[in-house]
């Protein structure tokens, strides 16, 4: 951190706040903290590897929040959290030895398709609807397969988290919303873990970031559970499209690469 400009230093502080009140609602904390990072001059891996410290900092306070409102049961929900930390420890461990491309290429389309999703579907609120699976089944599949993700690559797996409780638990947006918080931060600790193990994370840096990924999802899980689905569902959609977007935008993505543009 003492070859950083205090400006920089700065910059990071407030990419972390602002990441962790988006965070702590609707998901893509991602999407501001390691451009922030890349644009400070960290390289990619040391942004990858950091950005899983200070992210479980926000993950970690969300949760908190909504478990204090009674929005979440940790003791029951531990488990999933087991099952998306294996899933996340697993995908990191694979990263370097699974090609991506075709995963990264499809998943700023899936991130439009739950955008579109989350924008079209009716009955869209804070009530319970129709349970299309156990919590059992729901922690033994569709956790550790997104935890796998967020391990492997990372951008939207809360989103992902999100559409498995909407779609298959059946949860209302809000309570949704506070459960995706612990199995994310399971997921994210998986993968720091691996991270960790090689030395990649750059310590001062999450640390300090990690203080406003907390102070940032302390005011935005305040702000979700006030307004509930109003807030959460407009900011899903956004944070979703944005995603995609900034990941097609790169030249090196796959299909553009493929595409020859």
């Amino acid at each position: 951190m003492n070859d950083l400009a205090s400006h920089l230093v700065l910059l990071l502080f407030l990419a972390a706040f602002f990441a962790g009140f988006v965070d702590s609602i609707a998901g893509g904390g991602g999407l501001i903290t390691i451009p922030a990072m890349l644009i400070a001059g960290i390289p990619p891996l040391e942004s990858i590897a950091t950005n899983k410290l200070q992210s479980q900092f926000g993950s970690a306070s969300a949760t908190i929040a909504y478990a204090r409102r009674g929005h979440v049961n940790l003791g029951k929900q531990l488990p999933m959290a087991a099952m998306s930390l294996v899933g996340g420890a697993v995908g990191a461990t694979l990263a370097s030895l699974v090609p991506a491309d075709w995963l990264a290429a499809a998943i700023p389309f899936l991130l439009v398709a739950i955008a579109v999703f989350f924008a079209v579907k009716p009955n869209l609120d804070d009530m319970d609807s129709h349970q299309r699976v156990t919590p059992f089944v729901f922690g033994l599949t569709a956790v550790p397969l997104v935890g796998l993700y967020d391990g492997m690559f990372g951008p939207g797996a809360g989103s992902f988290y999100m559409l498995g409780f909407v779609l298959l638990a059946g949860f209302g947006m809000l309570k949704a919303t506070a459960h995706t918080k612990l199995i994310n931060l399971g997921s994210n600790f998986g993968s720091f873990l691996v991270f960790a193990a090689t030395g990649s994370i750059l310590w001062k840096i999450g640390l300090l970031m990690g203080v406003g990924q907390f102070l940032g999802a302390q005011v935005g899980s305040r702000m979700a559970m006030r307004n509930g689905a109003k807030l959460i569902k407009p900011l899903l959609v956004v944070s979703c499209l944005a995603l995609a977007l900034k990941l097609i935008a790169d030249p090196s993505h796959p299909v553009r690469v493929w595409l020859g543009f």
